[in-house]
């Protein structure tokens, strides 16, 4: 129905990564979304950053596939990473100030 059972094979093969990756991102989603919605304890929010870091990180390891390549290629993506961080945290900072 769907081509031989070899090129089946070959399409999962290269097809695992991205799928268990989306869905990896999916459920971090959830969880965030989830938190969100039902706020068990006063400080969930750290609970959520630490999700949303997860995510980054699975989108920057994975996704952008940045553990293939070479050091200097990295080096850029993490500085990159960290001005957002920068950026995340000076707008947190600015809204937690205005009470």
């Amino acid at each position: 129905m769907f081509g031989t059972p070899d090129e089946r094979r070959i399409l999962w093969r290269h097809m695992r990564e991205p799928v268990l990756t989306a869905c990896a991102l999916l459920a971090l989603l959830a969880v965030n979304v989830g938190l969100g919605a039902a706020l068990p304890f006063p400080h969930v929010w750290i609970v959520e950053l630490v999700v949303a870091g997860a995510m980054v990180a699975t989108i920057l390891l994975v996704s952008m596939e940045v553990r293939h390549e070479p050091p200097l290629v990295k080096l850029f993506a993490g500085i990159g990473f960290f001005w957002v961080g920068i950026l995340f945290a000076m707008t947190l900072v600015d809204y937690l100030s205005r009470g």
